[in-house]
């Protein structure tokens, strides 16, 4: 079994008016609950979208530092994540796939090691 970490970028969601959000709880949370009678959903969770409540730990250099907001600056920002654990690839596409029609938006992928 592999565990693939299945997430999505915030500004990879696009601009949608309310209703469009609405309609894809029940087809994102099919998604997991499917998983779940499978037996290979791990976790899955979309993160605070507010980055004033974010925070960074550092000791790089040699010091622990703990700051508030993101570590660094960038022009995308982790939206969710899903972590699942599976037999092969192609089972790991399957899910990437379901969550990707689920949510309505991308999704990458990537083994975790």
């Amino acid at each position: 079994m592999t565990q693939y970490a299945i997430y999505f970028h915030q500004q990879w969601v696009g601009d949608h008016p309310a209703e469009w959000f609405r309609s894809r709880v029940e087809p994102s949370t099919a998604v997991v609950r499917d998983m779940e009678a499978a037996g290979v959903l791990v976790f899955a969770g979309g993160l605070d979208e507010d980055l004033a409540d974010a925070f960074s730990a550092d000791a790089t250099s040699g010091t622990l530092s703990i700051t508030d907001g993101p570590y660094t600056e960038t022009v995308e920002q982790l939206g969710g994540i899903t972590i699942i654990d599976v037999p092969d690839l192609e089972t790991a596409k399957m899910w990437a796939g379901r969550v990707a029609e689920g949510c309505g938006w991308p999704q990458e992928v990537r083994v975790i090691r």
